[in-house]
């Protein structure tokens, strides 16, 4: 493995994530008092008298400025526990455990679209060959310069993920046909071939590739994956770099003798491939296997600490503006009190209004900061319960109904006749249909069209949302449940929010025993969310 820290720097992770937790649990302690706050403030603006109202804003401006302030230490605690389970330290692109979970999503979507994909299951040919020579910095770089150029070849919609060691797994939706997965497969080897400098040497790095496709090789994940390395190692007991598709035939025998795969560009930077002898090999691999065990962790937790701050400022920046919007109409409002002749112009139960809405703004940014931060340290807590989920539905459907009134839009529901009891939290259920149907409302125009249904089948409940609003792009859908995801062509629809509520309502129907998934056939298309729940 390469990038290992030593000693002092397993000690240093270990001591950054302790500091982070101890800083998240202040964090919520400071958050949940600015939370009260805001709760008395509005409290005090059931009484309409003028005096407490200015009194009202006064305290609402300074838990403002408490939110800005505490805003940044928020994001950047969020932003380092999020990163750290998404992306991989070294190379930059997805772990192994995102990959395959984006590898799930694109299968369900595949499925439901009636279309294909391709994995790709990518190992450097050698790589062990330039540690051993070159060192671990220069296997490092080897390995980041082999991210980069997949990057650079495949597209938008495509997926890389590191699986682990020296090898990377490519999720490639939508294809047509064998033919065009194999001339992309050309094209990736042929990237990777191109000489490079790499510790003061110029090197060529050749591949192995294997190829399994959907629904041909397999209809889940696990076994997608399986037949794709399968044809990998197949390619690479054939002796030469290349990629193999994968067939009936195919075996996974485990790893053998690699060929000859590392080509020097340059007999001043030669590397005697053979000249290790087979013992000397299997001891090293020994060694290497050892740190993997011993400091992976603590490399990858102390590389995300590092770069927490500087990949979130975009995500700073929002959540600074967001909640700073709110200042000017309460401002508005105090100048208005202020100056008597102002106020008497308009009436006191508008501007009692204005300032409730803002504090429900403000009230709802806190809220999903919160979750997130629940969230990003796993800290959501369920209280089960026998729940008839229909009572759950009705109330979700009171609390969203006011916004698709407001909206003009046509809302229908379809539900089965009760009960249907699950063993869930009733709070926690009610959270994720509120935020699936608030969700539908917010990104569907005035006038359109919002639905909410369901189907039993062996004893499993499946509830849908559906709409017919802005829908989803082929891009975002594999991502869609990420923590802080939104689509920045779509931004004017959610109303200021931070990216936070379709990965809780993830969090919460697992941890219901349930699944969830977006569907859309595209942009201005609709969408659809279906959410699984076993009954009790």
């Amino acid at each position: 493995m390469n990038g290992q820290p030593d000693g002092h720097s397993i000690v240093s992770a270990s001591h950054t994530v302790a500091l982070l937790d101890a800083r998240a649990a202040e964090l919520r302690a400071e958050l949940l008092k600015l939370r009260q706050q805001l709760a008395e403030v509005e409290g005090d603006l059931s009484d309409s008298q003028a005096a407490r109202l200015l009194e009202a804003n006064q305290k609402l401006v300074l838990a403002v400025l408490q939110a800005d302030r505490t805003a940044e230490v928020a994001v950047a605690n969020l932003a380092a526990a999020n990163d750290s389970h998404q992306r991989d330290a070294l190379t930059g692109v997805l772990t192994r455990a995102l990959g395959i979970d984006r590898l799930e999503n694109a299968i369900d979507m595949a499925r439901r679209n009636g279309k294909r994909l391709a994995v790709l299951f990518l190992d450097l040919d050698h790589f062990k060959a330039v540690n051993d020579h070159l060192g671990h910095a220069s296997g490092d770089q080897v390995l980041q310069m082999t991210a980069q150029r997949l990057q650079s070849v495949l597209r938008d919609s495509d997926t890389v993920s590191r699986y682990g060691g020296d090898e990377f797994m490519l999720i490639l939706p939508d294809v047509s046909g064998a033919a065009d997965v194999g001339l992309l497969a050309s094209d990736l080897l042929a990237a990777l071939i191109m000489p490079g400098a790499v510790g003061g040497h110029t090197l060529q790095q050749s591949a192995s590739l294997g190829i399994s496709l959907y629904p041909d090789d397999g209809e889940d994940a696990t076994t997608l994956i399986q037949r794709a390395d399968a044809a990998m190692y197949r390619c690479k007991r054939r002796g030469s770099a290349g990629f193999e598709f994968y067939t009936p035939q195919d075996v996974d025998e485990g790893r053998g003798e690699l060929p000859p795969g590392l080509i020097p560009a340059s007999s001043t930077s030669h590397v005697d491939v053979l000249a290790i002898s087979a013992s000397r090999q299997q001891d090293l691999r020994e060694a290497n296997e050892q740190l993997v065990m011993s400091s992976l962790v603590a490399q990858e937790s102390e590389a995300q600490a590092r770069q927490a701050h500087r990949q979130q400022i975009a995500f700073m920046a929002m959540v600074a503006h967001e909640l700073r919007n709110p200042l000017t109409p309460l401002r508005l409002a105090t100048d208005m009190l202020t100056n008597r002749g102002l106020a008497n112009e308009v009436p006191i139960e508008r501007l009692a209004t204005l300032i409730t809405s803002q504090i429900a703004r403000m009230a709802r940014l806190i809220d999903d900061l919160l979750d997130g931060s629940r969230l990003s340290t796993g800290k959501l807590r369920l209280e089960f319960d026998e729940v008839d989920v229909l009572g759950v539905l009705d109330q979700a459907i009171m609390a969203c109904r006011p916004g698709m009134h407001a909206r003009q839009q046509q809302f229908s529901a379809d539900l089965l006749s009760g009960p249907l009891n699950v063993h869930g939290d009733p709070i926690r259920l009610a959270q994720i249909f509120s935020n699936l149907l608030d969700n539908a409302s917010k990104y569907t125009p005035e006038g359109g069209e919002i639905a909410l249904g369901m189907t039993l089948v062996d004893h499993t409940l499946s509830i849908f949302v559906r709409d017919n609003g802005v829908g989803i792009t082929d891009e975002m859908l594999p991502q869609i449940f990420d923590l802080f995801v939104q689509d920045a062509q779509v931004l004017a629809h959610s109303s200021g929010g931070l990216g936070i509520g379709l990965a809780v309502v993830r969090e919460l129907v697992e941890g219901h025993g349930g699944t969830v998934t977006a569907h859309s056939a595209g942009r201005n298309l609709g969408s659809e969310f279906v959410v699984t729940l076993p009954l009790a």
